[in-house]
């Protein structure tokens, strides 16, 4: 993974995916977005990540992960990064 990238497991049916991604867009986060609609095998990546089959799975540069994270949850990730 590089240095200081966050990938994104999501699914535009999904609330709190497009809230999230929304939310990462707004702040000027580059990050990777997985649409696993598109790609659903990449569903086992994320299972695999999260133990869990609930999205989105944000992964962070650190190696960390949020299943299902409130926008604040997400904005102190970032700033604990300092990536905000």
């Amino acid at each position: 993974m590089a240095e200081n990238t966050i990938t994104m497991y999501g699914a535009e049916w999904c609330g709190d995916c497009r809230r999230t991604k929304k939310q990462l867009t707004e702040l000027g986060i580059d990050f990777d977005y997985i649409d696993l609609v598109a790609e659903p095998e990449r569903a086992d990546d994320a299972k695999a990540i999260s133990g869990r089959t609930n999205i989105p799975v944000v992964v962070y540069p650190d190696g960390s992960h949020q299943v299902e994270p409130t926008n604040p949850e997400v904005e102190t990730k970032l700033k604990d990064l300092a990536l905000l």
